[in-house]
């Protein structure tokens, strides 16, 4: 029975997977079956996995199925496999931070975002790599390697959440949940041809998270569509669920165009962000040039508030045991060495002025969109490309405003990699967000692009 349906389990959406589920046309178990024997060909090849907990979510789906068949039971995520970056606390399992120096001490409780995807019937399959306390980029001087693109595996998946991103593009499973400081669920969702949304500052609790900037620190699902992640949101947030509807139009939306923030984007990049651009004039939007901040301005001021909070976390262990880290993360983290609380506490002032001036540009439309990463995805064992990855970059300005902001694909490279758009709403809206990006994809296709599995897998089968 899973060999002949595999192939269709694993091509379902969330959503898709509840339905059925829940609709007992097919069971918790086969498709963790599934996911799981995806994970087994594939992960070899992609490392997006630190931990399969296989037998334990086994035991989990199984309790689902019977939970349905005696009472009729089922939570919004009834049975749908997920994916957890591993700097949340998972009940059972040690949180590794993907370094050396966190504990091997499993967890005592979830996370509180965990807790309530266990609530609605979500089966966590295991734990994501990621970068070094998710900073840095990708390290090959660590126990667990680093995380591959599906779509060429000799390049970078995007991060920090890029064992996230590189499990939901090659269909280990329908959704991840990462984190994101400067763009680290977003950036993946680009690179890897998904969809990843950064909710508002604190939509989610970031409560049994290791942080890295507590200023700027989210949580947010990564998915293949819209509609996922605003699921997985309204799951992790203790929100209602999002109506979206099919027939959602974008008829007479007000879009505003950060034009600036891809001024260095990569050519092909600027192409592919000009087409969509034009594929939502088509869709009746009008369309507004906006004036926004110096994108160096704001993501230095990012950069600031992000150094000196992170090396405030670790400013210990980089004395203490500074052999212990990678030589990346080690590096990162050791930049706020020479930041000062004075500099510090102006960094803070300066955001709150320009998270207003962004706001204001944004008062007169109902979504902004912008590159969401200037660069496409780069050799993973290139040192100089991986360092200008996160030089700059269109996505942190709003991490330092804490509005809310989706990345979704708009298309490929002639190399075949993925490239994204980011759209954007006020602090709050969303909701508003979430079904803009829907009635988007309702409207394209970009996103039911699939890498080939060729690239990834021992064999075509799974």
């Amino acid at each position: 029975m899973l060999g002949d349906c595999m192939d269709d389990i694993l091509d379902m959406t969330a959503s898709e997977i509840v339905a059925a589920t829940t609709a007992a046309t097919i069971s918790s178990v086969e498709v963790t079956q599934a996911c799981l024997a995806r994970i087994e060909s594939a992960d070899p090849h992609l490392h997006a996995f630190i931990v399969v907990e296989a037998e334990g979510a086994l035991r989990e789906a199984a309790r689902l199925d019977e939970l349905l068949a005696n009472s009729g039971t089922v939570g919004r995520l009834h049975g749908v496999p997920v994916a957890i970056k591993d700097i949340f606390d998972v009940r059972g399992l040690p949180t590794t931070c993907h370094s050396r120096i966190m504990s091997d001490t499993p967890a005592s409780q979830d996370a509180v975002a965990v807790q309530r995807l266990r609530a609605a019937g979500a089966v966590i399959v295991g734990k994501n790599a990621l970068h070094e306390f998710a900073t840095g980029g990708p390290s090959f001087d660590l126990p667990w390697p680093p995380a591959r693109n599906p779509w060429l595996p000799t390049h970078h998946p995007g991060g920090s959440s890029s064992g996230s991103g590189a499990a939901v593009a090659a269909s280990m499973v329908p959704v991840s949940v990462g984190t994101d400081t400067g763009g680290s669920v977003r950036h993946p969702a680009s690179v890897c041809g998904i969809t990843g949304f950064k909710p508002t500052y604190d939509a989610i609790s970031r409560d049994g998270v290791f942080p890295l900037s507590p200023s700027l620190d989210h949580v947010g699902p990564l998915a293949r569509s819209v509609e996922d992640c605003a699921l997985m949101f309204a799951v992790m947030a203790d929100k209602p669920t999002i109506s979206l509807s099919k027939d959602d139009s974008l008829k007479g939306k007000r879009v505003g165009i950060f034009d600036d923030f891809g001024q260095d984007a990569d050519p092909e990049i600027a192409a592919a962000f000009d087409a969509a651009v034009e594929a939502l004039a088509a869709m009746g939007c009008t369309l507004t040039p906006l004036q926004a901040p110096p994108l160096a301005e704001l993501t230095g001021c990012a950069r600031t508030i992000l150094h000196f909070e992170a090396y405030d976390i670790h400013s210990q262990w980089l004395l203490s045991r500074p052999q212990e880290y990678g030589l990346r993360g080690r590096t990162r983290l050791s930049a706020g060495r020479e930041t000062t609380r004075a500099h510090y506490l102006k960094a803070i002032e300066t955001g709150l002025k320009l998270t207003q001036e962004l706001d204001d540009a944004m008062s007169d439309v109902d979504v902004a969109v912008s590159v969401s990463s200037l660069r496409l995805p780069c050799r993973i064992d290139d040192e100089v490309e991986i360092s200008q990855t996160y030089d700059r970059q269109a996505r942190t300005p709003f991490n330092l405003t804490g509005a809310p902001a989706l990345s979704l694909p708009i298309g490929l490279s002639r190399d075949g990699l993925p490239i994204g758009m980011q759209m954007i709403c006020r602090h709050g809206r969303d909701a508003s967000l979430l079904r803009f990006g829907h009635a988007f994809q309702n409207a394209t296709n970009w996103h039911q692009a699939r890498p080939p599995l060729s690239h990834f897998t021992t064999n075509s089968g799974a």
